[in-house]
């Protein structure tokens, strides 16, 4: 079973028109689709670049930020599921920050060939998602979703600095772990890596990294952006010695490609130097 994924360095970008970002966002699903990506994944908070749209008393405030984006959900979503479907890939689209009942979450979509349209709730909100932007947690589950035979999750940016939420999904079927991410800076980025790693090496898994780059200054949300694209495993003798499949250059934009062969996954479960997977459960079960 090997999969060939897209990840992005996806720079926050300024549009002049709802039909400027459309064909913008096109041709980055083109461009991955002609590589024969199967499956593509974008940042958190990559539709944050649709606040270019807003007026300038919108872009200034945060909370005006959150209502004026709630208008574009839909092309949002058609645009996405529409390609899915067209290009006949799984997309994780840039996560939304979206409206629900009273509260603003922070939302993965993903969007499948055959038109269904799935989703992640981030979990654990930052210091600024909380006391600035008031970002609330979504639904607390998180979720496992099959594409072609293979069992992936999402954590979403700060959720995964948490053991734990890998750990869960592991336990319940995950090969694959999609990170999807926004930073300021370097040291948000290298958390995010770090957590990244940690979680290939815990629960003997991949996990791909995508995250935002470039400056936005018309977004007070997401003004500045340090990100790098990645692609990690477990540290053992199917795999590098230090579990760096791929990375790229920090704030190039564009994908990083990488085929995962997921059947090394059960193997290294079975046959490794040391039984992570293996002891993590009996530590879960205790």
């Amino acid at each position: 079973m090997k999969l060939k994924i897209a990840s992005a360095q996806y720079p926050i970008t300024y549009f002049k028109s709802l039909t400027e970002w459309k064909e913008h966002t096109q041709r980055w699903i083109d461009e991955a689709c002609n590589e024969q990506a199967e499956v593509l994944l974008f940042p958190e908070y990559g539709s944050m670049e649709l606040t270019s749209l807003l007026s300038t008393d919108e872009q200034a405030s945060l909370e005006k930020q959150l209502s004026g984006l709630q208008q574009f959900v839909q092309p949002f979503k058609e645009l996405y599921q529409k390609a899915a479907q067209e290009k006949n890939v799984l997309i994780i689209a840039p996560s939304f920050p979206l409206k629900v009942e009273n509260l603003h979450i922070n939302r993965a979509f993903i969007f499948f060939p055959d038109g269904n349209i799935e989703y992640q709730d981030k979990q654990m909100m930052t210091r600024f998602e909380n006391e600035e932007w008031f970002i609330s947690t979504g639904e607390k589950n998180l979720k496992v979703f099959t594409y072609n035979n293979i069992q992936f999750g999402i954590n979403i940016c700060y959720d995964g600095e948490f053991p734990n939420f890998a750990q869960e999904q592991s336990i319940n079927g995950m090969q694959v772990l999609l990170h999807p991410s926004c930073t300021e800076g370097k040291t948000g980025m290298e958390r995010v890596h770090v957590g990244a790693r940690a979680r290939a090496l815990e629960n003997q898994i991949y996990v791909v990294v995508s995250q935002t780059i470039g400056d936005a200054p018309w977004s007070i949300a997401v003004d500045r952006n340090t990100g790098t694209a990645a692609f990690y495993s477990t540290c053992d003798h199917l795999f590098p010695s230090d579990g760096i499949l791929l990375k790229g250059k920090t704030n190039e934009a564009g994908w990083l490609y990488q085929t995962l062969d997921i059947s090394l996954i059960e193997e290294i479960r079975k046959t490794g130097q040391v039984f992570n997977y293996q002891d993590m459960l009996q530590i879960y079960k205790k």
